[in-house]
Formats: structure tokens, C-alpha cells, sequence
């Protein structure tokens, strides 16, 4: 369980990083409330699956940050 602990607060750290802002600073509790712990509805339309998120949900833009950073290409090369 151990492992399981490191590798979660790593990905934790990785994901506020990738967020930048005001976020790449917060606890790991912060980032779980705002972020991950989210009310929203998946729908199944046309063999797709669709996030209905809150309107008026105040994080956003940093959710929105994160998806586009997690699915899209890197912009660096690593060598």
C-alpha cells in the first residue's frame, strides 16, 4: 500500500503542475475537492461518452486546463 500512496501523491503533484496557476501550490485535499471530486453526468450519445459538468462550477477553467493537457501531445521533446 505503500506504493499505491507514492505513486497516488505523485500523480496528484502531476496534475497540479500541469493545472499551473494558483493550483500547482495546493494540498493534495484541495486538489481532490475541486478537482477530481466533481458532480457532474456522463451521457452515452452516439457511441461517445459525454461529461456534463456544472454550469456555474467556480473550477473550471483549471479542470479544463488539466483535460487539455492530459489528452493532448506533448509540446516538448524529452531527449
Amino acid at each position: 500500500w505503500v506504493a499505491i500512496a507514492a505513486i497516488t501523491h505523485n500523480l496528484m503533484r502531476a496534475a497540479a503542475g500541469l493545472i499551473g496557476g494558483r493550483m500547482s501550490k495546493v494540498r493534495a485535499q484541495t486538489l481532490r475537492t475541486r478537482i477530481i471530486s466533481i458532480p457532474a453526468r456522463i451521457a452515452h450519445r452516439a457511441r461517445k461518452l459525454i461529461l456534463h459538468l456544472p454550469t456555474k462550477w467556480p473550477w473550471a477553467t483549471e479542470f479544463a486546463r488539466l483535460w487539455h493537457a492530459a489528452l493532448s501531445p506533448p509540446t516538448r521533446s524529452l531527449s
